[in-house]
């Protein structure tokens, strides 16, 4: 353009910079404003603010921060809206000190920093977990002259109701609506999915009919999850009823929806409807994730349906969806407890074969696997082989493998086992205890037994059903004495 005689303007040069800042091309840009000022060009605050922020969409945040210094000297000061860009940017990634420092300056020059500032910063605050700080600040503005908006209690409400705090959410909820400030949908749904994690599906219900009664439609989220509290109150009609009246508001479920729906019909032990849905999700053209074949795989298992949970895993792949290892364990579970322990050390071997990091869990599901198959030396093999794997045992492992050699009559290696786990850890919980309790009580070993309910009861744990049971069994025919059971008890 120059080269035809053309001097550019300076909303050309502008436009310019913009473009380098938003096309990864940020020496470009810095180079650009150098030469507007060789060209004698007076960069203005919008050219400013324009490279300040295009400083900080490239985490380049000292070199941002010293230009809005930098401005001063050159005789542009920045704008509110300068501030407020630095000020995002900064609290986006995290530097809560530094905005704060920005804030101090503003406040101590002639600009007053506006509620977008404050917002920005209480959110920031939020997100990084500095709860009381933003509430604190919260509670300032009303001294500093700042009216807080309906983004300013969001941000808050949201965060407090995160962190559990429901009933300081649900007093600034009254405390917007007496100062006159409009609730919007996203008040309702911070709300409304944190009464239904508290269990408290009324009170959640209660403002789904606020948000009606004040022509606030409610969106995905709102929908999402009111569903996912029926489902979990068992009220499944309810929720298969909720989403039909967000299609016919036409408010189309998402992935988010169809998993919900379908986690709650395959925990009632209604597998069957959950295929369904998982189908009328092809139909919509929504390709379920990892968590909708996890939860369809687990559902066919629990109703006794290998071979279709064998399918449903075997056609992820086909759809896209690679198994992660949550996915593996759940198959591994199934199989062993479905009697098909084969078939699970065929999936289990591929496994210790791929570049798959396995933990305890699979190696937990294993063990109780062949444990219950009567494979206690071939189990003690690979509870042996955890320290070469750099996987390290917790409780379950041990009393899963102590409990398997205590039905092989291996007293000494249990014994062992309970031994190390006393001097190395995982210490015994009450599932190690009773586990040898109700093994000394078969072996009519009853010195032993009520060595070990003295020691059961001196760290705080009690008989479980089992033991209790067992030793009611055995006073009934005469092979114990009613002091067992009050020992027990």
């Amino acid at each position: 353009m120059m080269k035809l005689g053309y001097e550019p303007s300076i909303v050309t040069l502008s436009s310019l910079l913009n473009g380098f800042c938003h096309g990864k091309r940020i020496s470009e840009a810095v180079a650009l404003v150098d030469q507007m000022v060789v060209l004698g060009y007076q960069p203005n605050t919008v050219t400013f603010t324009t490279l300040i922020h295009g400083l900080l969409l490239h985490n380049k945040v000292s070199e941002a921060v010293a230009l809005v210094g930098q401005m001063v000297v050159k005789g542009c000061q920045p704008s509110l809206v300068t501030y407020a860009v630095v000020v995002n940017g900064l609290c986006k990634r995290g530097d809560i000190d530094l905005a704060f420092n920005l804030l101090k300056k503003i406040e101590a020059g002639k600009l007053k920093a506006n509620v977008v500032i404050y917002n920005t910063i209480i959110d920031g605050l939020c997100k990084y977990r500095h709860v009381d700080d933003a509430v604190d600040l919260f509670n300032e503005l009303e001294n500093k002259g700042i009216r807080p908006n309906v983004v300013t209690y969001n941000s808050l409400i949201s965060c407090l109701c995160n962190y559990g705090r429901w009933s300081d959410a649900s007093r600034l909820r009254s405390d917007m609506i007496e100062r006159k400030v409009n609730p919007n949908v996203v008040t309702f749904n911070a709300l409304i999915d944190a009464f239904v994690k508290k269990g408290k599906l009324i009170e959640a219900e209660k403002l789904y009919e606020e948000m009606i009664g004040r022509s606030i439609d409610p969106d995905i989220f709102t929908h999402n999850s009111l569903i996912n509290g029926l489902s979990m109150h068992d009220r499944l009609e309810e929720a298969k009823q909720m989403f039909e009246l967000m299609i016919r508001k036409d408010c189309f479920p998402n992935v988010v929806t169809f998993n919900t729906l379908i986690n709650g019909f395959c925990k009632a032990n209604r597998v069957d409807e959950g295929l369904k849905l998982f189908r009328e999700m092809s139909q919509r053209g929504l390709v379920g994730d990892i968590v909708t074949y996890n939860t369809l795989i687990q559902g066919l298992f629990q109703a006794g349906d290998c071979d279709m949970a064998q399918e449903t895993f075997s056609q992820m792949e086909s759809f896209g969806v690679s198994p992660d290892l949550w996915a593996y364990n759940i198959l591994l579970d199934g199989l062993c407890n479905n009697g098909r322990l084969e078939k699970a050390l065929v999936v289990f071997e591929y496994l210790q074969k791929s570049e798959m990091e396995l933990d305890i869990f699979t190696y937990n599901i294993m063990i109780e696997g062949m444990c219950k198959d009567g494979k206690v030396e071939d189990d003690w093999g690979l509870f042996c082989s955890l320290s070469l794997k750099g996987v390290k045992p917790d409780v379950v492992t041990y009393n899963t493998m102590i409990s398997g050699l205590c039905k092989k009559r291996l007293k000494e290696k249990a014994d062992d086992l309970f031994r190390k786990m006393k001097e190395e850890g995982p210490l015994p919980d009450s599932g190690t205890y009773n586990t040898l309790i109700r093994a000394r009580l078969r072996d009519g070993d009853k010195a032993a037994s009520a060595e070990l309910i003295k020691e059961m009861k001196s760290c705080g744990f009690a008989g479980d059903a089992s033991a209790i049971g067992l030793v009611a069994n055995m006073l009934h025919d005469g092979r114990l004495d009613k002091s067992f059971l009050d020992m027990l008890s």
